[in-house]
């Protein structure tokens, strides 16, 4: 897949997965890269990395020097899924941290590998989202805002307005990845995570 030069410049996730060692995958060691994430969501964007960068920092936060535990992580959303992106939040954190609603994987029949029930939408706190180690009920809340860096909507209008310059139209597609690149290169100002209890 072509794509950007600066997506091999992010730091990658990297987690265990005891479901993966169990099946035989490989040790239980996964790691996603950005444009890992921008495969399963089809498309790079201010939202995209912001929820990637959320699960980077929060989980550096939550684990320390230890790997995640991918599939015994809590992730809560403050927004319902249809509020703005949050949908399409939910579903980065979830490939990252095996967290779902219904939908995952439901175990083996001994009730080991669920992954049900660990992803929720619309709780009420003062972050975007929280990621809790279901292991010591360590909490961490984190928070995204891109605006401090960037303004993607002013960059889409530019190209999609009525009076939108040919010229703007073209250069659009740069223009845009150049904006998600100023979101990584200023991931300390837009993320900002806090331990909680």
């Amino acid at each position: 897949m072509q794509y950007p030069q600066f997506f091999d410049t992010i730091e990658k996730i990297v987690l265990y997965d005891d479901l993966s060692q169990f099946l035989g995958v490989n040790d239980g060691i996964l790691d996603f890269s950005y444009a890992d994430i921008v495969k399963s969501a089809g498309h790079s964007c201010a939202t995209v990395a912001g929820a990637y960068l959320m699960a980077l920092e929060g989980l550096k936060a939550l684990y320390g020097a230890e790997l995640p535990q991918r599939g015994y992580i809590k992730v809560e959303l403050a927004k319902e899924p249809t509020v703005e992106n949050t949908g399409a939040v939910g579903c980065v954190l979830s490939n990252i941290t095996g967290a779902t609603t219904d939908y995952g994987f439901g175990g083996i029949p001994t009730g080991k590998y669920n992954r049900r029930g660990t992803l929720f939408y619309g709780v009420a706190m003062d972050a975007d989202v929280c990621f809790t180690r279901l292991d010591t009920n360590e909490k961490v809340y984190v928070s995204y805002t891109p605006q401090k860096v960037v303004n993607p909507m002013a960059i889409l209008k530019s190209a999609i307005m009525p009076d939108a310059k040919e010229e703007d139209i073209k250069s659009f597609p740069h223009r845009f990845q150049e904006m998600v690149k100023t979101v990584f290169e200023n991931k300390d100002a837009v993320i900002s995570v806090k331990k909680g209890s």
